[in-house]
């Protein structure tokens, strides 16, 4: 279905819902497909009885069947392409490291999120639906902090998204992280095993700290080069809590390099000083199989430029210092 973001009088439009739309949420539906109307607008038509499904009445919560029929009322749809940066538009699709017929997986920038809110307009899935106006369905399947770049994973059918879920639930997507930390860790490779727990600090700020009250979270560090008081260590994630990595490397007395939430700030103006501008985090790899007998898929996203160079700048330095 399409709905007109330039026609001056929205009319009202009738939707068939499909096999591969069934099953989730009708305000989650609606939020979907009108990518540019404010959700407070679409909870009130909602409440109102604007929207019909079989010509009723339903509650938000109601989950769309096969063929079902949806009303859905005359919105103005402010133009998404306003709000959206072209030159995003270009880079994200230059970074796509792997796409078949029901996932998308690319480079995400960093700097930049992955979906609008927050003081953001809009981010990674806004930008590339933008740039694919004529995709039926485009949904993020996780997401990353927006300093950190890397493997993101972006569904084009929900049975994936579905499936995905399902894996990650079940810890059966593996996610592997490179950064730069503070100091030296030992030469085996350490687990970490330390609930997190998640506050809003009175200025809205997410602040989360290791608590026997958080939920379980377990990373695994593995250290693949040293440095005059660094390291660089590729990091394996058993569960996916919120800012995981920097609270787990903080609590090991290991920031990570540019981090100023968690980490050392002599640390991070030491590496300032080598070229460093943001928070040295890299979602480098994803392995993960595909649904039915589909085949396992294993990708790899490269570093950055600006990080590579980093590393060998600290390289070079290690060697003068030798």
């Amino acid at each position: 279905m399409t709905i007109s973001s330039t026609s001056p009088k929205p009319e009202v439009r009738f939707h068939t819902v499909s096999g591969e739309e069934a099953g989730q949420r009708i305000d989650n539906f609606l939020i979907r497909i009108l990518k540019s109307v404010p959700k407070s607008m679409i909870y009130r038509i909602l409440r109102k009885g604007e929207v019909r499904v079989n010509k009723g009445r339903i509650k938000p919560e109601y989950r769309l069947k096969d063929q079902d029929v949806v009303r859905i009322p005359p919105v103005r749809v402010r133009e998404e392409s306003a709000r959206i940066n072209h030159k995003h538009i270009a880079l994200l699709e230059d970074r796509i490291l792997f796409e078949d017929d029901r996932l998308i997986i690319m480079n995400k920038p960093a700097g930049m999120a992955v979906h609008g809110g927050s003081g953001v307009s809009s981010g990674v899935i806004e930008a590339l639906r933008a740039a694919r106006p004529k995709a039926p369905y485009l949904e993020l399947v996780h997401r990353l902090d927006r300093e950190t770049s890397g493997c993101l994973m972006i569904a084009k059918k929900r049975s994936m998204l579905r499936h995905l879920h399902e894996l990650l639930r079940e810890g059966r997507i593996d996610k592997y992280y490179l950064a730069l930390t503070q100091g030296h860790w030992p030469e085996q490779s350490c687990w970490i095993d330390a609930p997190l727990h998640k506050n809003q600090m009175k200025s809205g700020e997410r602040m989360v700290r290791v608590s026997p009250q958080g939920k379980p979270a377990r990373s695994g560090f593995s250290s693949l080069e040293r440095y005059a008081g660094a390291s660089l260590v590729e990091v394996r994630l058993d569960t996916d809590r919120t800012h995981q990595i920097r609270v787990h490397a903080a609590h090991a007395g290991h920031p990570l390099a540019g981090d100023e939430k968690y980490g050392d700030p002599a640390f991070n103006a030491a590496l300032r000083r080598q070229g460093l501008k943001r928070l040295f985090l890299h979602a480098h790899r994803l392995v993960l199989s595909g649904p039915g007998s589909a085949a396992e898929i294993d990708v790899s996203a490269p570093l950055d430029p600006a990080l590579r160079r980093v590393l060998d700048g600290l390289a070079t330095a290690r060697g003068e210092r030798g």
